[in-house]
């Protein structure tokens, strides 16, 4: 009897250091696969962080717990927020009704209205809320009105991020973020060489934006243009050299608010309703007048995380902060960065994240302030995979091979639909966190490079490393 129990427990001896010896050699295999690609990259500048999804065991780590600047991969801890403080059923709601004579624009917040991309998803023609806002006053019989009143006190006064670099500030990931925003808060800027003659076209077609053609007609040679703001709000120059024809490319414009009444008001004219009074923002009193709504744009908060991970849409990242922090505002009001930021970090801890993991500064990562470390991503990224949204998020990443800012990468049948993430770059900032769905179950990662230790190239690589390491050989 003594003799089986032994044999028995030597058995059971070899076959747990059977199983060790196994364990030690898969994660062996995939070290061995990352370890070729980082190369001689300096070992503090990139962290990296791979975790199993069902079993929740890390299966690779370095530089895990060290904070980094993230660039766009603060659009993933963002949505992710957004999702658990707003609600799954959450929708960006814009009102426009009567109030007397006069016009009312409720603003929500909502960072697509207008966005082509998404008007195009739902088979909407562009300019398609004005023309609802026109039919509804024809419909009444309506041939004339006063004010355009426009309310975006859902967010604060603060349009601009204050860690945000001026020379940006004309470019579409850097534009205004207002309580009412409209097509992007942008226009489009076509320039087309005539025969010599450089015509400018913009779209939307608005008197709100000023334009001086400066730019040079050439007939050979290098031909690129740009746009350059001036000190006067909306005067925009287009200066460089045109060949044929450069564009369309995206300028933000400022006032937003402004932007949308505008043009609003401009739809009205060419649809011969008079407008006699004055453009004006401030906010909509219910108690001095009953609000008649006309029109109605709804906006599900899965568009706007679609918008915001899959093409890395700044605006949808920012205007989801803000709306988190008007959310949880009594009176539904103010949304600002500084409180969503808070709420935001208030969510980190909630995950177990220490304070020296990470610092919030915006919802998109343009701020060169943000900080997050791999492991605190990858803690939201456990917390959704555990969770019922987890499917309703993954579909808001982008697919390699496939869609949104990895749809150029990963086209190999063996990877292509099956890795799934948020990329994120600004100046020296490399970052991929997301997941890999292996043949062996869903592995999740999340990489961050500072100081461009890392190449796209070499974090797509490690992203295909996990693939490779867990596919099924059979």
């Amino acid at each position: 009897m003594l003799h089986r129990t032994r044999t028995h427990v030597k058995t059971v001896l070899i076959v747990l250091i059977l199983n060790a010896c196994l364990a030690g050699t898969v994660l062996a295999g995939l070290a061995g696969r990352i370890g070729k690609v980082v190369g001689k990259a300096k070992q503090s500048e990139y962290a990296i962080r791979i975790v199993a999804a069902d079993s929740q065991t890390a299966v690779y780590s370095h530089n895990a717990t060290k904070a980094m600047i993230p660039a766009s991969n603060m659009k993933l801890i963002t949505t992710a927020a957004a999702l658990r403080y707003l609600g799954p059923l959450f929708q960006y709601r814009t009102r426009v009704g009567l109030c007397g004579e006069a016009l009312v624009v409720i603003g929500s917040g909502d960072p697509l209205l207008g966005d082509r991309t998404t008007d195009r998803l739902y088979g909407r023609e562009d300019g398609w809320f004005f023309d609802s806002i026109v039919a509804a006053l024809r419909e009444r019989g309506i041939e004339s009105i006063t004010d355009v009143v426009v309310d975006t006190t859902v967010f604060d006064d603060q349009r601009v991020h204050p860690n945000w670099s001026p020379n940006d500030l004309n470019r579409w990931y850097a534009c205004e973020v207002c309580g009412l925003n409209y097509n992007g808060n942008c226009i489009e800027v076509t320039t087309d060489n005539r025969n010599g003659s450089i015509a400018i076209e913009v779209d939307p077609q608005t008197a709100f934006v000023e334009i001086i053609n400066e730019v040079k007609a050439v007939s050979s040679g290098s031909s690129a243009v740009g746009a350059y703001r001036n000190h006067e709000p909306n005067r925009i120059t287009i200066r460089g050299k045109c060949r044929n024809r450069q564009g369309p490319f995206d300028v933000a414009i400022e006032q937003p608010a402004a932007f949308f009444g505008f043009v609003l008001a401009e739809h009205l004219i060419g649809a011969e309703i008079t407008t006699t009074g004055r453009l004006i923002e401030r906010a909509f009193d219910s108690e001095a007048c009953e609000f008649v709504q006309l029109a109605e744009a709804v906006t599900p908060l899965i568009d706007a995380l679609h918008r915001a991970n899959k093409d890395s849409l700044g605006l949808a990242a920012e205007a989801l902060l803000k709306t988190i922090a008007a959310h949880e505002d009594p009176h539904g009001e103010n949304g600002s960065w500084e409180r969503g930021t808070e709420l935001v970090g208030d969510y980190l801890r909630q995950l177990g994240v220490p304070d020296e993991e990470f610092r919030v500064d915006d919802g998109s990562g343009l701020s060169r302030d943000n900080r997050l470390s791999a492991r605190s991503i990858m803690n939201v990224l456990l917390d959704l995979y555990s969770s019922p949204n987890w499917e309703l998020y993954r579909t808001s990443l982008a697919v390699g091979g496939e869609d949104g800012t990895i749809s150029r990468y990963f086209k190999e049948s063996a990877y292509r639909g099956k890795i799934l993430g948020k990329t994120g770059y600004i100046s020296g900032v490399r970052s991929f966190s997301g997941v890999c769905l292996t043949d062996s179950g869903p592995y999740l990662f999340s990489i961050i490079s500072n100081r461009s230790s890392l190449s796209r190239d070499a974090i797509n690589r490690i992203a295909q490393a996990i693939m490779d390491e867990y596919r099924d050989r059979d």
